[in-house]
């Protein structure tokens, strides 16, 4: 009969009763680092989609885009609000206001100008609350050190007015201090690999975002001739007549406008046949070919 009271007891340990014994200052601790896990995964996740959206939309401009007869068909193959789609509208804004410009200015450079400005912004919105990330992964486990200090210092003051230094008086109120900072390193650890990851994918992106703004420059300032697809197949047609071409064969005339077959070399090295054939030769002046 005794189980089922101490099942039904309460639980004089854990984290509500760190909370309860911590005072105000252990709650608001736990609800500071219950936001900052909230937020993170929060950024992480968004972060996540948007980078997706690009990569995706990466693939649409291999597929659809340089097969367009034109940029502004091209661009309306792409999403509106995507990165590959601002970068397109930001070359052809550049390129009709260059024709206004009252002081001489070279068309590559401000072309160039233009592409570099459109990839720092795109690079800008996508490095967005990252920072937020970091803060959190290297601030979250001194906060959760900060309640277990808070947790410490009350139990030991509870400890002390009860006059009890037993181990089973001790080990409770300061076990319980140290959740804070378990806590402080579970919402840490999260927003460290998170940032890590969003990062590295970051780069990729932006990786490919660059070579697209070069290839776009290239097609825009050679007024469409130059364009990745077909230098691609201009460079697989090469290949392929590199790795079938075969090295003419030489022939040698004689004095008297016979042909000898070229000469191999090593030591498999071929005699010219002298049968039905005139040597020549000034000194001699007879000829060869046996006469039966």
């Amino acid at each position: 009969m005794a189980a089922p009271s101490v099942l039904g007891a309460e639980n004089p340990y854990g984290l509500w009763a760190a909370l309860e014994q911590g005072g105000a200052i252990a709650w608001a601790v736990f609800l500071i680092l219950v936001a900052m896990s909230i937020v993170s995964f929060y950024i992480m996740f968004t972060k996540l989609f948007e980078q997706q959206k690009i990569m995706n939309e990466a693939k649409r401009v291999r597929q659809n885009f340089w097969n367009s007869p034109n940029l502004r068909d091209g661009a309306n193959k792409l999403s509106k609000n995507g990165a590959y789609r601002q970068l397109v509208d930001d070359g052809l804004l550049a390129e009709e206001q260059h024709t206004k410009l009252t002081d001489p200015v070279d068309q590559h450079e401000w072309m160039l100008g233009a592409m570099n400005r459109s990839q720092a912004s795109i690079g800008s919105k996508l490095g967005e609350g990252l920072a937020f990330l970091a803060t959190v992964g290297s601030t979250a486990p001194f906060i959760g050190l900060f309640g277990t200090v808070i947790g410490i210092y009350r139990a030991l003051i509870k400890i002390g007015s009860s006059g009890s230094a037993s181990i089973d008086q001790v080990a409770g109120p300061v076990g319980e201090a140290l959740i804070m900072t378990a806590l402080g390193l579970a919402v840490a650890v999260p927003a460290v690999l998170g940032y890590n990851w969003l990062i590295r994918r970051n780069k990729s992106v932006m990786e490919d975002l660059s070579r697209f703004s070069t290839d776009l420059h290239g097609y825009m300032m050679s007024g469409g001739k130059v364009k990745p697809s077909l230098a691609a197949a201009a460079a697989g047609a090469g290949s392929t007549s590199g790795a079938t071409s075969t090295t003419p064969r030489t022939t040698t005339t004689t004095a008297t406008g016979g042909t000898v077959p070229p000469m191999k070399t090593g030591s498999a090295a071929a005699v010219p046949p002298t049968s039905g054939t005139n040597t020549a030769n000034p000194s001699v002046g007879t000829n060869t070919t046996n006469m039966r």
